[in-house]
């Protein structure tokens, strides 16, 4: 079949086709890997292309004592023998079986070769799993998941794999986890709770950081920034319920009285004004029965404000003298508390003496922009998503960690996150949340990577967008768990169906990828794009890939290889509506 090498254009071989009529053999040869042998030389190559003259090799790499290295330093001589791949060679491609290896699918070329790649190389590093919908996505990420924990070779107890399931498909894949070693367990939160095995999605208020309610509040100006800063603080000092933070509150409403009070406007409206602070911010010594004690008699706080002939406050000087008492300039140098918790009643409630503090209510730009917070935290508050954030009992970011990790007492190797009762803009923003939390624990754990997390994001294009993170707070936390969470051990594994749509920074960190097919031609060329590394042979071959196959390439794969994934048992719920059954008359 091979003849001699007729010549070498850059980094492809022309050969003479010397057995053009056998059709049986010619069909077979495409993407076939052939050697080039001569000396102590034995290059690898590609078939590329072949017609009944010439047959294309492009060179891949070399065998140098006995391992295969990426790249070709020398061409082969054009004497070299040239014959097919034998097995030992395949084998060192695609890996033999191991403690370090697991089987991710079989070659769709080589029959019975199965690829064995090192774990490490493919989960010590980012991993992006593109494809259209029905390319066979989810399925091969169940796959992926399922073989790990059958690997008899490895049992993988402290393996923490986070999936945000968009649908909720992953349930059923995975639920059976602890037949296969009881050791095992998988733990399914969610929103909406459909049996007794289920857990509900909870976030501590206390755990959010000025950032992240930032994003939750969907703040746009950098001016809502301090006005959430402002609020945690004091979030933070009224939850410890004692003088000192009561005695702040009552310092607070009187400096905002005596601002209405010494103001320019006219009598009714600093009695509108006063009333309405009272209304929202209010104690025991500042309410509207608190009693106010003169020289011989009482007065309770609204009589004070009753409005005589001569249209003054009949108590104007008993009132000042009594909200003079309770102003202490020392008491704002108080500084906040930590390890306290606090709800997002609690935040809304801090936030309306975020309104009333000195510098907003005489800054028509600055309370607009309070007015907006405080009308997104009470939409949030009046909807369902108020029950994730409930709960009064303090926790650090370790002790969540492992309540989200936990079940029954026992650890779960995989904690499956369904977010399918979450709108997009809320469940990218407790997306970011979680990991954030993630990142932070693993940055500051004394032994940097001891508790690796795998952060499984489905339809990722949902929540690694390109988004106006940075320009607010000065960081996406997807482009900085790309660039820094390798060394902390936290790892991003992202699957999607439309690429364009990807943070760069996400996807340029990316060390491997298992492209299903996809034609879209705006992502094929994102592809192209952002990863220079890629050769246009892998695009044409994703391009006419089944369903259930992949490319594979990357730092875990010595070349690019086409990879049939075995379904999974069980499946995931992410095949199509049978239409034909549903229609079908009872």
């Amino acid at each position: 079949m091979f003849g001699k090498i007729l010549y070498i254009n850059d980094n492809i071989a022309h050969i003479e086709n010397t057995n053009a009529n056998n059709n049986d053999a010619q069909n077979d040869l495409m993407n076939m890997h052939l050697i080039f042998e001569s000396n102590d030389q034995r290059i690898l190559g590609e078939v590329v292309e072949f017609n009944q003259e010439l047959i294309k090799v492009k060179f891949l790499g070399e065998f140098i004592n006995g391992k295969y290295v990426n790249g070709v330093l020398r061409k082969p001589l054009l004497t070299s023998k040239i014959r097919f791949i034998n097995d030992d060679e395949l084998k060192d491609l695609v890996g033999t079986s191991g403690e370090d290896t697991f089987p991710l699918g079989v070659s769709a070329i080589y029959k019975n070769f199965v690829f064995y790649p090192k774990i490490n190389d493919l989960f010590s590093n980012h991993l992006a799993i593109f494809g259209n919908s029905g390319s066979g996505k989810s399925c091969g990420v169940a796959r992926i998941v399922q073989n790990l924990f059958t690997n008899r070779n490895l049992l993988s107890f402290n393996a923490n794999l986070f999936i945000f399931d968009a649908y909720g498909e992953y349930k059923t894949a995975f639920s059976n986890l602890n037949s296969l070693n009881p050791n095992y367990n998988y733990k399914f939160i969610t929103t909406n709770r459909s049996d007794q095995n289920d857990f509900d999605l909870k976030i501590p208020f206390h755990l959010l950081n000025l950032d992240d309610i930032a994003l939750l509040l969907q703040a746009s100006s950098h001016s809502q920034l301090p006005i959430i800063e402002r609020t945690i603080k004091l979030c933070r000092i009224f939850a410890l319920d004692n003088d000192e933070s009561i005695k702040y509150k009552n310092h607070l409403i009187a400096k905002a009285i005596l601002a209405v009070l010494f103001s320019n406007q006219t009598i009714s409206s600093k009695k509108n004004d006063i009333f309405k602070i009272i209304e929202v911010c209010h104690t025991q010594e500042f309410n509207f029965d608190t009693q106010i004690t003169g020289l011989g008699y009482t007065r309770t706080f609204s009589e004070c404000f009753e409005i005589d002939s001569k249209g003054n406050f009949g108590e104007s000087v008993l009132i000042t003298d009594y909200i003079l008492k309770h102003i202490s300039d020392d008491i704002e140098a108080m500084e906040e508390p930590n390890n306290v918790t606090y709800t997002i009643d609690d935040f809304a409630k801090a936030l309306e003496f975020t309104l009333i503090s000195e510098g907003f209510q005489n800054n028509s730009n600055l309370y607009s922009d309070a007015i907006i917070l405080k009308v997104r935290v009470n939409a949030i508050i009046t909807s369902s998503l108020k029950k994730i954030f409930e709960g009064s009992i303090y926790k650090s970011i370790g002790e969540y960690i492992t309540s989200l990790v936990a079940k029954n007492n026992r650890k779960s190797q995989i904690i499956n996150i369904n977010l399918e009762d979450i709108d997009d803009i809320h469940a990218k923003v407790i997306v970011k949340i979680i990991s954030r939390l993630l990142f932070e624990f693993s940055k500051t754990s004394a032994n940097r990577g001891r508790i690796p997390f795998h952060l499984f994001l489905e339809e990722a294009h949902r929540y690694i967008q390109k988004d106006t993170d940075t320009y607010l707070i000065g960081y996406n936390i997807f482009d900085r768990i790309a660039k820094e969470g390798r060394k902390y051990g936290v790892i991003l594994d992202i699957i999607s169906q439309r690429p364009v749509e990807i943070s760069d920074t996400v996807l340029a960190q990316c060390s491997n990828f298992m492209i299903f097919k996809m034609t879209h031609p705006k992502d094929i060329k994102y592809i192209e794009e952002m990863l220079p590394n890629i050769s246009q042979d892998v695009i044409e071959k994703q391009k006419t890939l089944q369903p259930g196959n992949c490319v594979a390439f990357g730092s875990a794969f010595k070349i690019p290889m086409i990879i049939k994934m075995e379904m999974p048992n069980p499946s995931p719920q992410s095949s199509s509506c049978d239409v034909t059954n549903v229609w079908k008359a009872r």
